[in-house]
């Protein structure tokens, strides 16, 4: 469980612990990530590209840590190494998008046998991403999420009325996910703002949770 709060800070109980009570209430187990965040939107510690676009390193490799561990921890905490997802709230989303498209080598040097692990996740789940789209007049996906086949399937959620982050980052994922072959489900809301987690609203989009767990059933992660 990614949280969001634009990499300046975690919505650790909107966008954490309440989301883990959910999962944990269907018999999933649920891991929590308190990722490392900077002081500003972006800090100096990413990598830079000339067009200006910046990859959230720190919180990537807390990200791709947590996959090894979990995956190396799996037979004791009685875990489906095959069956370990994530999924993320805003920047956390976005988080959800880098892990699920740069799993193939650590950013970090290894530490342990747990670095051995894969950190590709098995499944993927983005609820109202952010940081996805960039240009103004079409849907150019953010070359620092670099979609190909091995992109594991993918659950996307998003609020048409987003004024923090455009419905365009959903749509723009969604369209590069879709020529690469990837299976992904996308869900699209005429009204729900945004950072709305899994707090009941009077909008539709507030049923969100049931449509996760409908999608985990046909993938089979669990039991319908």
């Amino acid at each position: 469980m990614f949280p969001g709060g634009g990499f300046e800070g975690l919505a650790i109980d909107l966008e954490g612990t309440e989301g883990c009570d959910w999962l944990t209430s269907k018999g999933i187990t649920c891991v929590l990530l308190k990722y490392r965040v900077p002081s500003l939107p972006y800090d100096w510690h990413c990598d830079c590209r000339p067009d200006g676009l910046v990859k959230s390193t720190l919180a990537l490799e807390d990200a791709q840590r947590t996959m090894g561990l979990v995956r190396f921890h799996a037979a004791e905490w009685h875990i489906d190494p095959h069956k370990i997802g994530v999924l993320g709230f805003s920047a956390g989303g976005y988080l959800v998008a880098e892990i699920s498209t740069d799993f193939e080598r650590r950013l970090y040097k290894p530490v342990d046998p747990a670095d051995k692990e894969s950190c590709r996740p098995d499944f993927a789940v983005g609820v109202y991403p952010g940081h996805l789209w960039v240009g103004r007049s079409a849907y150019k996906l953010n070359p620092n999420v670099p979609v190909t086949r091995q992109t594991p399937p993918t659950f996307l959620l998003q609020a048409e009325d987003d004024h923090v982050d455009n419905v365009n980052d959903s749509l723009a994922y969604y369209i590069a996910l879709k020529k690469a072959g990837v299976l992904v489900e996308m869900h699209l809301y005429a009204q729900g703002g945004h950072a709305f987690g899994l707090r009941r609203t009077k909008f539709p989009i507030t049923g969100w949770p049931q449509l996760v767990e409908t999608w985990l059933g046909t993938l089979g992660m669990i039991s319908e």
